[in-house]
């Protein structure tokens, strides 16, 4: 089986900055109440631009810091459920921009954990040796998909879209990788699709495709999952949380993270954190932050870390890497 690792990382969000107190002339809300619960300061709304411009900006930084050609790449998978059509896929797009044309290309579910499992997906393809360089990109527009009357949850998103190149190695750059989902979660974070609608069936009331979130029991599955996604990719291996130098959750909630660290007893300045800056921007959280500490020389050849993503489904994932750029 081959072996695997990351070559490259980019990310792109759009310029456009809303903080907390511009929120607050659109909708009951104020800086105070938002930054003390979730950690949030601002974050980066699309002027227009779609999901695919946003994963194609990802994916052409992505492949500048790799020092590879579009050619070169052979899959492209995205991550989002804000994609910009049912068909064509938005990684089709990105191929058409990026002229990527010797790839194959589809889109994956799994909302703020489709990074993860996007990642997984291009791993087993190079492994299996069906492809030999990835481009692996989560992106979405929730600004797109929010109630922007309801503070419980327009003022916790942002949009963005974050990449990495994966490529066949002689390196373990993929340590250990593990996924789950429980759809008996299906409720508590929600956005309907488009409603059934022909002669042949009985005409309903079309719910908004809008973002509705039981907050609470988010917040509950997402403190005992994220131990659980660190506990599964660490037993595959022979390291402990001690060997670990970054650990990249998804950005939902800073107060999340920290209760998480007290939880597992692990320093909170191994948790990285942007989300003051971004919001939780779904599958391009990881990549974002992961793009942030490439940029910025924060792990050095030989570092582990360890992403972790969860999401409506209920979905979450998990990996342990080593840092070979």
């Amino acid at each position: 089986m081959n072996e695997v690792q990351i070559i490259g990382t980019g990310s792109y969000v759009p310029a456009q900055i809303i903080t907390n107190d511009h929120l607050s002339t659109i909708v009951e809300t104020n800086d105070e109440w938002i930054s003390s619960r979730t950690g949030i300061k601002e974050r980066r709304i699309s002027k227009g631009e779609t999901t695919s411009a946003l994963a194609s900006g990802a994916a052409k930084k992505a492949l500048e810091d790799a020092g590879i050609s579009p050619e070169t790449i052979d899959l492209i998978i995205v991550a989002t459920m804000t994609p910009d059509y049912f068909m064509p896929s938005t990684a089709c797009l990105v191929q058409k921009e990026i002229k990527a044309y010797n790839a194959t290309c589809f889109d994956l579910s799994a909302a703020c954990s489709g990074f993860l499992y996007a990642l997984n997906t291009g791993y087993q393809f190079i492994r299996s040796g069906q492809s030999n360089t990835a481009l692996i990109i989560g992106a979405d527009t929730y600004s797109k998909i929010l109630d922007w009357s309801d503070r419980s949850t327009c003022v916790l998103f942002g949009d963005g879209a974050g990449a990495v190149v994966l490529q066949k190695c002689e390196n373990k750059g993929i340590i250990a990788m593990y996924t789950g989902s429980d759809g008996r979660g299906d409720t508590l974070l929600t956005c309907p699709a488009v409603a059934h609608n022909s002669p042949f069936s009985p005409a309903i009331d079309a719910p908004k495709s809008v973002v509705s979130m039981d907050g609470k029991e988010v917040f509950r599955f997402a403190t005992t999952i994220v131990p659980k996604c660190i506990e599964e990719v660490l037993k595959s291996s022979s390291y402990t949380t001690e060997d670990i130098k970054y650990y990249v959750l998804h950005q939902a909630n800073a107060r999340m993270m920290d209760l998480i660290s007290k939880k597992m007893n692990i320093d909170i300045e191994k948790f990285y954190k942007n989300i003051e800056r971004y919001g939780n921007t779904s599958a391009a959280s990881i990549p974002i932050a992961l793009d942030e500490i490439n940029q910025n020389g924060i792990l050095k050849k030989g570092d582990l870390f360890i992403l972790v993503g969860f999401g409506g489904g209920l979905t979450w994932g998990s990996a342990l890497l080593q840092w070979h750029k």
